[in-house]
């Protein structure tokens, strides 16, 4: 019996709906909108954090990365000195030491990976690509992420006899070898040449060099791997840049010292650990100290924090489209008091004009929310497309939203159907 009470009031109620297409359609809208922006605005929130959170897990959850950072004060020095500075040399940054010593004085150290890194050209033939030149250990391949796409990385031999051997990057391959095969050639890095023997994927989104914890920098993709012995004998620790009359000399030994922990644990022990022994032979600040298990964890409650505010601000589109349902519904009330007077008069009660009028505000707010989901669903495609900007729909918000409309339907649509309920039949019947 209420099966086809509910079935006859929602056919009766989607043919009042009918009658006034363009007012129901400007109805819709509302919702249409309110559910279309939660579903895009967290789907382009959910792509950003993912983004960023993959950048960082990149780096290690179990590593600690330690950079050298020119300090404060000689960074000033040398902006305000001009010519005056003329022959001066710096000294500051990581040395050998210091990754001998997190070897040996902190618990939980699976390896400690030390890297130079020099800004050079390299040639081959009449390519020439700016690149990094990583000066690292055969372990290198433990403690990142990288992945050896074909020959072989640096092995404990080239190490010991400081061979001029490299591997490089896929990216910078392209660029330098458009037609022949890398590991059949050299590359000429300054006066050297160095025998390509591998390929080398960075599995990471272009790596971002982090300073003081921020994920900003430069890409990867044009990266040549020596070994440690070989930068040391070729490069000198002192790094020499002339220009113009003058020359700027930078001695550092090590650009970077990544610590493998044993595991998460591990790494928050380690963290003050490692600023301790630091701190003890460092008389500047002149590295700076990254984990980045802290970074995830910060970019996971940010991620929270933004789809918060983001799915505030889209709920209150739906608020608004709520709102217009219930104007609407009201005006519909006074235009056909009329037909509630005469349906009292033939013997429907209360309810049934409740559920008449909620049946309508319901379908209003489902089938916009139906449209909306399809609409919002499409439109983070139609970004990624456009923008190459990562966008990820989540079930939850679908739901989220589409839920959300069916309760602002309800909510929005007791007060009129309840006062519909309210009429005095004889007094409908009177109106005109």
């Amino acid at each position: 019996m209420f099966r086809l009470q509910f079935i006859s009031a929602l056919g009766l109620g989607i043919k009042s709906l009918m009658l006034h297409k363009l007012r129901s359609g400007l109805t819709m809208l509302g919702i249409i909108f309110g559910v279309c922006s939660v579903i895009a605005m967290l789907a382009i929130g959910e792509g950003a954090s993912y983004a960023a959170q993959e950048a960082i897990k990149k780096l290690g959850s179990n590593n600690i990365i330690i950079r050298s950072l020119k300090p404060a004060e000689q960074s000033r020095q040398q902006s305000a000195g001009g010519g005056g500075m003329r022959g001066m040399q710096l000294k500051y940054g990581l040395t050998y030491d210091d990754g001998s010593r997190l070897q040996a004085t902190i618990p939980g150290v699976v390896r400690v990976l030390p890297k130079r890194i020099i800004r050079e050209n390299v040639r081959f033939n009449r390519n020439e690509v700016p690149c990094q030149v990583i000066g690292t250990l055969p372990t290198y391949l433990e403690v990142t992420s990288a992945e050896i796409v074909r020959g072989r990385f640096l092995c404990q031999l080239d190490e010991q006899h400081q061979d001029n051997v490299c591997v490089i990057t896929t990216g910078l391959a392209q660029r330098l070898f458009p037609y022949q095969d890398p590991l059949e050639h050299s590359v000429k890095i300054d006066s050297f040449y160095y025998r390509v023997v591998g390929l080398l994927q960075e599995r990471a989104m272009p790596d971002k060099r982090p300073q003081s914890g921020k994920m900003e920098g430069e890409p990867i993709d044009n990266n040549v791997y020596i070994p440690l012995s070989t930068t040391r004998a070729r490069f000198g620790e002192v790094l020499i840049r002339r220009s113009a009359g003058s020359f700027e000399a930078e001695e550092v030994q090590l650009h970077e010292i990544t610590v493998r922990m044993r595991d998460l644990e591990a790494v928050e022990t380690a963290d003050p650990q490692v600023k301790a022994v630091l701190e003890r032979f460092h008389d500047q600040d002149d590295y700076e100290v990254i984990v980045p298990l802290e970074l995830l964890r910060q970019a996971e409650e940010q991620k929270r924090i933004f789809n918060i505010v983001l799915g505030s601000i889209a709920a209150i589109s739906l608020l608004v489209g709520g709102i217009g349902i219930m104007n609407i519904m009201l005006a519909t009330v006074t235009e056909r008091t009329r037909e509630i007077g005469v349906r009292r008069a033939l013997g429907a009660k209360r309810r049934d004009i409740i559920t008449q009028f909620l049946v309508e505000t319901v379908v209003l707010s489902v089938g916009g929310g139906l449209i909306g989901v399809a609409v919002g669903v499409t439109t983070p495609f139609v970004v990624s497309q456009l923008t190459d900007m990562p966008t990820i729909i989540t079930p939850w918000s679908v739901l989220l939203a589409f839920g959300i409309s069916g309760a602002v339907g309800i909510i929005f649509g007791i007060y009129p159907a309840r006062a519909a309920a309210q009429l005095d039949p004889i007094e409908a019947l009177r109106h005109e």
